[in-house]
């Protein structure tokens, strides 16, 4: 499915208004490569190393845990067959990104038909630990977005900004549809819910991991559950039997090219869809941008800002007046504890108090009460507020070891003449 049909990006469109400079091109092949790289990380850390750990025990022992009911290394050999699953999927969002990204060289060794690109030579095997590490992660967060298993993660996360749509919907003239900003958009999946919801959904991601994994799951996947994936494989605590540690999940849950078809046949009612690929900030900023949208759904969003006021004022700015902000989220401050470095986020800043994305330099974190105050001060009206909602984020229901967020759900109207909050 093409959310995105006028760019060789395939669904994704790049903002810059220049050739993607060599910074950029670097953090494209390392995501790109960290996919390709997975499987042989992934082997390497989770199996091989405790092996040789396991071959070090003295040989009683050794020959304790390769024997019922332990069988050790008949659990080791599991563990990798389930890698071998998940890497699947992995391969399968690399191959799609050399082609769908312009990132691939014909490969005049390949022998196969379907091998037929490959990395360029200067780049092939540029990712790092921390690249494969992250393509790791994107591959457990699709049980969370495109699994049925991880529908009730998402409907404790998406039910507010479904209501909003809804009622926001009613307020628009015959033929008019609702302009839904989904920042922080991840794989993808509220981007395309409010797609089949009418909507002219955009969705902004800055990670090219979460970028190249949405582009394959939304225009390149065949079919429904056409990957088995095993989020919680790759770690060893925790576990109450060894079958939970097995337990896979089909992906996606619907193909969905048949659910956009289906959906335009019962309803009528599907939008348009697309992604683009920026600093939230810096595109977003952008005067053709101003006043753009109706909605903007904020979750698990607004606590990745190292600057929340800059968040806050953007979105302000992009939306229409009598336009709704609408979060959910817990406030898990991604910048808590990073230091200013003035000489690395100079070469981000123009000077002054220009806006300069992401990277400016600056931060600090405030409490769940203190955000609903500078929301008002920046001049949105708080419309409802429900706090303590228990929100899993990938969560494994039988870890000996539970985490669930207390999020904080709200709505936050533009007003139409802004007032005074002097």
């Amino acid at each position: 499915m093409e959310v995105e049909e006028d760019t060789s990006w395939n669904g994704v469109e790049h903002t810059g208004e220049e050739a993607i400079d060599v910074d950029e091109l670097r953090v494209m092949y390392c995501a790109a490569d960290s996919f390709q790289q997975y499987p042989r990380l992934a082997h390497y850390q989770t199996t091989h190393l405790r092996r040789q750990s396991f071959y070090s025990l003295p040989q009683a022992h050794l020959r304790l845990l390769s024997s019922p009911p332990f069988n050790y290394l008949e659990t080791l050999s599991k563990v990798d067959d389930c890698i071998d699953s998940n890497a699947e999927l992995s391969r399968a969002i690399f191959k799609a990104a050399l082609s769908n990204f312009n990132l691939g060289v014909p490969d005049e060794k390949s022998r196969t038909a379907t091998d037929t690109l490959k990395i360029p030579d200067e780049w092939a095997g540029c990712a790092k630990n921390g690249d494969v590490d992250k393509a790791r992660s994107t591959i457990r967060q699709f049980y969370r977005d495109w699994s049925a298993e991880g529908k009730r993660e998402r409907d404790v996360c998406f039910r507010n900004v479904f209501k909003v749509v809804e009622q926001e919907q009613k307020r628009l003239k015959e033929g008019e549809k609702l302009r839904v900003l989904v920042p922080g958009a991840g794989l993808g999946r509220l981007v395309f819910e409010l797609f089949l919801r009418g909507c002219i959904a955009e969705g902004n991601e800055i990670s090219y991991h979460q970028l190249l994994a949405s582009s394959y799951i939304l225009n390149c996947c065949e079919r429904a559950g056409q990957y088995e994936v095993f989020p919680w494989v790759h770690g060893f605590s925790n576990h109450r039997t060894r079958r939970d540690q097995f337990r896979g999940y089909k992906v996606p849950d619907v193909h969905c090219m048949s659910e956009t078809m289906r959906v335009q046949e019962e309803t009528g009612r599907v939008g348009e869809m697309s992604m683009t690929a920026a600093d939230f900030l810096c595109e977003y900023a952008k005067e053709e941008n101003a006043g753009a949208f109706d909605v903007v759904a904020a979750v698990f969003f607004l606590d990745t800002a190292p600057n929340l006021i800059r968040y806050l004022d953007v979105i302000y700015g992009c939306l229409k007046p009598g336009g709704v902000l609408v979060n959910f989220g817990p406030l898990l401050w991604h910048f808590e504890g990073v230091m200013p470095n003035k000489s690395e986020n100079q070469a981000h800043m123009s000077g002054g108090d220009d806006m300069t994305g992401i990277a400016e330099p600056g931060n600090f974190e405030l409490t769940d009460e203190e955000v609903m105050e500078l929301v008002t001060k920046v001049g949105f009206v708080v419309e409802s507020r429900e706090t303590g909602v228990e929100a899993p984020y990938i969560h494994d229901t039988e870890s000996m070891l539970q985490t669930v967020y207390r999020a904080s759900t709200w709505v936050a109207r533009k007003p139409v003449i802004k007032a005074d909050t002097s």
